[in-house]
């Protein structure tokens, strides 16, 4: 078994101040070519392999972005990016006043986004903790639209492999199709890069066959778009089978250059392994041109495969409401009263 060292000048074991737990290693992922495969041997050899990513060009990668935002699409085409942009919204509510009655009502808006018009998209996912799993899932049976929880002591990280792992199980027990992890950003920032990788592993695991993985970088407290890049192919090696930006409760979160940031990620993993790994950027997509804007992203960044609520997701909660309300204005050729629509 493989444990992994401390980074140099720092005690195996142990941080600056709170202590760090030993993480035994879990079997990597089948099927990585050696190059991959061979990364995580050790510590030394997983922060060369990060090391030697190739360094983001923010200048350019901004430029890009602000280009990217600048576009516009056929008014033809713009009814099918906003059903588009519904289907991939992973409707969600992360609040310690969440009640199941709230959980409920969530549910019926996502198989239902507006009722007046029964043609209008369900969502993809409803997104809750995973006390509230239970109640989702009962609202949602049969529905197709998945039931996803976060997890791993959400949203900090802070806390024992054992207490995440325990969270995780709780969350696919009671029913969750999908597990919103986050990375243990103090690990990552203190250079325990196979900390990190080895927490992913382990929760992957407890995902095996039962539910999707989606890793949240919380891109937000990364500090820069080389970090962001390091972390994503952590995640990547680590068996993520979606990279997501944020929790939404740090800022920035979702912007669109960290975003391609993360369609850069996925696209290389994909030319290097055959291997298609989805993106989920949440916190901050609160408008139709927000997300359409993120559509033509996807589709320039990593390409067309992605766009698809399968490979591609908004975490939000607003988000959905403008939508319909868009949605409206494309069908009737005029803005709809918000007090006529069922908003949250």
């Amino acid at each position: 078994m493989t444990t992994y060292a401390a980074p140099p000048g720092q005690a195996s074991g142990s941080t600056s101040s709170d202590p760090v737990p030993t993480a035994t290693a879990t079997p990597a992922p089948p099927a990585l070519p050696a190059h991959l495969a061979g990364a995580t041997a050790d510590e030394a050899t997983l922060r060369r392999f990060l090391s030697g990513l190739p360094a983001v060009d923010p200048v350019g990668l901004e430029q890009r972005s602000a280009t990217l935002a600048t576009r516009s699409i056929k008014k033809a085409s713009k009814l099918a990016a906003i059903d588009l942009a519904i289907s991939m919204v992973d409707l969600t509510t992360l609040e310690g006043a969440d009640t199941p009655g709230k959980v409920r009502n969530l549910s019926r808006k996502a198989l239902a986004p507006d009722p007046g018009r029964p043609g209008t998209p369900r969502v993809a996912a409803v997104c809750v903790y995973p006390d509230r799993v239970a109640t989702a899932a009962d609202a949602l049976a049969g529905s197709g639209v998945k039931v996803a929880s976060v997890a791993t002591a959400f949203p900090s990280g802070r806390s024992s492999l054992e207490v995440k792992l325990a969270d995780t199980r709780l969350a696919i027990e009671s029913g969750a199709d999908e597990i919103d992890m986050v990375i243990d950003r103090g690990a990552f920032l203190a250079g325990q890069y196979g900390l990190v990788l080895e927490q992913i592993r382990a929760v992957k695991a407890e995902c095996e066959g039962r539910a999707r993985l989606k890793v949240i970088l919380e891109t937000g407290e990364l500090a820069t778009y080389d970090n962001v890049r390091r972390a994503c192919w952590i995640a990547l090696l680590g068996g993520g089978d979606f990279l997501k930006t944020s929790t939404g409760k740090v800022n920035p979160a979702a912007t669109l250059p960290i975003v391609q940031v993360l369609l850069q990620a996925v696209r290389d993993w994909r030319d290097q392994t055959g291997q298609q790994v989805a993106v989920k950027p949440a916190g901050g997509i609160r408008t139709t041109k927000d997300a359409v804007r993120h559509l033509v992203a996807v589709n320039e960044v990593a390409g067309p495969e992605w766009l698809d609520p399968h490979w591609f997701r908004f975490g939000a909660s607003s988000l959905l409401d403008d939508l319909v309300l868009q949605r409206r204005a494309q069908l009737d050729g005029h803005y709809a009263d918000p007090d006529t629509v069922a908003l949250d």
